[in-house]
């Protein structure tokens, strides 16, 4: 299957704002539904300590985290809530608020522009990449990191039952992950192990083509590839038109996973060549989408 656009914008929203009076953080535009003034909350009886109460906004009524506190910084006290203001966030099936100490702006970024976090930040740093602007560093938050740690992840989203007939079609695949944040490669890989299905892992989009084009020359083809969009370097969409426009390694079925519940997003996956584009997590639609990709490679 041919890519069916041309190659995939590289360009990524980000709204820059503060935790505190020094740093510039941002998230991706595309996880956001919209921010608003700070409101009166509800508190909500033994909730995470992070979680300042409830806001009904829309007729809704959504969980607000001081984010600030959430990733180690001094929380936000009553006498600057009146500066403050709201993210509301898609992401991962759940819509959250978090309360920020101030907005700075939105601004076009290209992904070939954000690096990946140093490595020595350790495994509790809630980053998923890094840019600049305007001379000022920006640091892009792992929203995935962050929410698995004030709602713990429930187990059960980690299992699919699969028949022995269903298991013998994935075993032989090459399969390869890539996801930037830490959090979704332990859901991925936890899900595959539990059914005792083999893999490849990477945490970027470069390594992920570069992995499956040695795999290629070597007579080892990647027939899956299940892969996040926004990655710093260049993102699933982009990985999705270089793979179909690389004819060693075209044949691989693609599987966006992503944080994101933008019907945007899974409209661009199809226009770049992925097969399908699921929301993170769970485990069950995500075998059902490889059975299907199995069964794909098999005709």
């Amino acid at each position: 299957m041919a890519a069916t656009a041309s190659k995939a914008s590289q360009s990524q929203g980000l709204l820059l704002f503060h935790l505190n009076h020094s740093q510039l953080f941002a998230l991706g535009t595309l996880k956001i539904r919209e921010l608003v003034p700070f409101t009166e909350l509800t508190k909500i009886p033994n909730s995470h300590p992070s979680i300042m109460g409830a806001a009904t906004v829309r007729g809704g009524t959504i969980p607000v985290i001081d984010m600030a506190a959430a990733i180690g910084f001094r929380p936000i006290e009553e006498a600057e809530l009146k500066k403050c203001f709201i993210i509301i966030t898609d992401c991962q099936r759940m819509v959250i608020g978090f309360v920020v100490r101030a907005i700075d702006k939105i601004i076009e970024c290209n992904w070939r522009d954000i690096a990946p976090p140093s490595s020595t930040l350790g495994k509790n740093a809630y980053l998923t990449g890094v840019t600049r602007f305007d001379g000022q560093l920006v640091q892009l938050l792992d929203v995935e990191l962050l929410l698995s740690k004030i709602f713990p992840h429930d187990p059960s989203v980690n299992r699919a039952i699969l028949t022995d007939v269903q298991r013998e079609k994935l075993k032989p695949l090459n399969i390869l992950i890539v996801d930037d944040s830490k959090v979704a490669r332990k859901q991925l890989s936890d899900a595959l192990d539990l059914m005792n299905i083999g893999y490849d892992v990477t945490s970027n989009g470069n390594d992920a083509l570069a992995k499956m084009v040695d795999a290629a020359n070597n007579k080892k083809a990647i027939d899956l590839l299940v892969s996040d969009i926004e990655m710093p370097g260049l993102d699933g969409y982009e990985l999705s038109f270089e793979v179909k426009d690389n004819p060693a390694i075209a044949s691989a079925y693609i599987i966006l996973h992503t944080s994101l519940s933008s019907e945007i997003s899974l409209s661009q996956a199809k226009q770049v060549g992925a097969n399908e584009a699921l929301t993170k997590f769970d485990a069950k639609e995500l075998i059902e989408a490889m059975l299907r990709g199995a069964e794909s490679l098999n005709q």
